[in-house]
């Protein structure tokens, strides 16, 4: 198993591809801290099922926009399984609007739970990684914040600043052995792109833009995540891997 003893983070660990990474991860032999904001029923299904695979897995109600709940959430992790190897920043929402009509709330809370929850989190399992000479960062985005999308001027700000964060953290962490890297995920069927997959229009419109011609399952995701998470990944650090079906191109 490629995780076989690792111990793992994934924020916003409940549902669509953050639970798809978590039990990849837990079926490669991690034990995983599943990360959530509200549904506490989702989170104790995804443990359950960590649990079914023979890995150790709790859940954790944590808003990661917020430093201190952020830092106690790795702190948890410590306390709980021994250790953090392995940080996914997994956790977003999407609060749509044009740029002109867009309310400052909305750019600030959209900021806030995609770059500066990424800035919280590494800084507190940094910490930890630092002291082991040893850490896997995986920092998720989406092809808005290479793109940018009409009505999400927000999210492909915060998605294209994670990529910048980093590229960066990659440069400070290295000489440490943390090795940190992004996925960018094509359009997954989760609950966030549910207007994408039910409205006839704007789906085929998505659809002819992927090269593969369809939306991607969480699952077909999920492999890249332990890829990164893994020692195949040594000597990747600082990348930005697109697993989108060819929709960057």
């Amino acid at each position: 198993m490629k995780l076989k003893g690792k111990k793992a983070i994934v924020t916003g660990g409940s549902r669509g591809i953050g639970k798809s990474v978590a039990l990849a991860f837990a079926a490669q032999g991690a034990d995983v801290l599943v990360n959530f904001h509200s549904n506490d029923t989702a989170a104790k299904e995804t443990v359950a099922e960590i649990e079914k695979l023979g890995q150790k897995g709790f859940a954790v109600k944590a808003d990661v926009a917020d430093h201190e709940s952020a830092k106690n959430m790795v702190d948890k992790c410590v306390e709980e399984l021994g250790g953090i190897d392995i940080l996914v920043n997994n956790a977003g929402v999407s609060k749509p609007s044009m740029l002109l009509k867009m309310k400052e709330a909305d750019w600030d809370a959209i900021i806030d739970i995609h770059l500066k929850a990424a800035f919280n989190t590494v800084q507190a399992a940094g910490r930890y990684m630092k002291e082991k000479k040893y850490g896997k960062i995986i920092n998720v985005i989406s092809t808005a914040g290479i793109f940018g999308t009409i009505g999400q001027i927000n999210y492909a700000s915060a998605k294209a600043g994670i990529i910048g964060f980093t590229k960066s953290a990659s440069r400070e962490l290295g000489r440490y052995n943390i090795n940190v890297n992004v996925i960018c995920p094509g359009i997954t069927k989760t609950d966030m792109t549910n207007k994408l997959q039910t409205d006839e229009k704007l789906r085929k419109i998505y659809e002819a833009r992927i090269q593969l011609g369809r939306f991607a399952a969480p699952e077909e995701i999920a492999p890249a995540f332990v890829f990164l998470a893994s020692d195949d990944a040594s000597y990747i650090t600082g990348q930005v891997l697109g697993v989108d079906g060819g929709y960057i191109g």
